[in-house]
């Protein structure tokens, strides 16, 4: 393998762990009792709060619902799918 192959493989396996994070931050909503600064949910808030906390300052949460955790989900699906997908940005170079 080569340095763009490992490069690649790197943001992939950044961008899927981010996609992995936010879909345990969605399940965890569900759980109001789930104290997000305590371990082991703090392993999941810590990451994704700091992209979380500028998006909620543009989309109001929604009937109630904070929905930011699935925008970046969207969002981190779509750079996947983009830059690293089968037919990605990356992998035509």
């Amino acid at each position: 393998m080569n340095t763009s192959d490992w490069g690649i493989l790197s943001l992939s396996l950044f961008l899927g762990l981010g996609i992995f994070l936010f879909i345990v931050r969605i399940v965890l909503t569900w759980y109001p009792q789930a104290e997000p600064n305590r371990f082991p949910f703090s392993l999941v808030v810590l990451p994704t709060e700091p992209f979380l906390i500028p998006l909620r300052k543009i989309v109001p949460p929604l009937g109630g619902v904070d929905i930011t955790p699935i925008i970046w989900v969207g969002i981190f699906s779509l750079l996947r799918e983009i830059l690293v997908g089968q037919q990605g940005i990356l992998k035509m170079m």
